[in-house]
């Protein structure tokens, strides 16, 4: 059953008082993509992955912190980095 944008509303409340003084991003990056999906009632392992290879512009291979094919890629920085 889809939630209410009530449910929404309150599970954004909760994830943001809970996440506002995160600061280290390899320790904590997933939980924090997993618990934000799951304010929307989105298990993230249904529409997105970690740690995907990507070819850079400099035609090197990297890695992309999280994508759902077709919708959001993600770079995940840490409070501070750009």
């Amino acid at each position: 059953m889809p939630l209410s944008w009530n449910d929404i509303k309150h599970r954004a409340n909760r994830f943001s008082r809970e996440w506002k003084t995160a600061v280290s991003e390899t320790s904590e990056r997933q939980t924090f993509w997993n618990e934000f999906f799951d304010v929307f009632g989105v298990r993230r392992r249904t529409v997105a992955s970690f740690e995907e290879p990507v070819k850079k512009l400099t035609g090197n291979w990297g890695y992309i912190d999280l994508v759902w094919p077709g919708k959001l890629l993600v770079e995940h920085k840490g409070a501070g980095h750009t």
